[in-house]
């Protein structure tokens, strides 16, 4: 498979919520370092899918997640950083009108 296309796995992770490992399909997780896996917990796949440079991905660039993949063998998308006005709406005791 040329290098501007590849077939990647992802997981997601069973220990923490919006953390995904994407990796080479070919490879699967033999390259992912034990402790990141043991941090990561029991990878559970989510999908398959062809990856190009130009392709539209939620929150990563498909071009840095292939990048990584061919550098470490995977690539690790973090959750979204909490906003922290929501954080605060959290917080705040809401009141009830009854």
């Amino acid at each position: 498979m040329s290098s501007d296309k590849l077939i990647c796995e992802i997981f997601k992770s069973s220990r923490k919520d919006e953390l995904y490992l994407y990796v080479d399909k070919r490879q699967g997780l033999a390259e992912v370092p034990e402790p990141l896996l043991e941090h990561f917990g029991t990878p559970l796949p989510v999908t398959t899918m062809l990856l190009t440079a130009d392709k539209r991905l939620a929150r990563a660039e498909a071009s840095e997640v292939m990048a990584q993949i061919a550098e470490k063998g995977f690539y690790l998308q973090m959750p979204p950083a909490k906003e922290a006005y929501l954080l605060d709406l959290y917080r705040t005791p809401t009141q009830s009108r009854y």
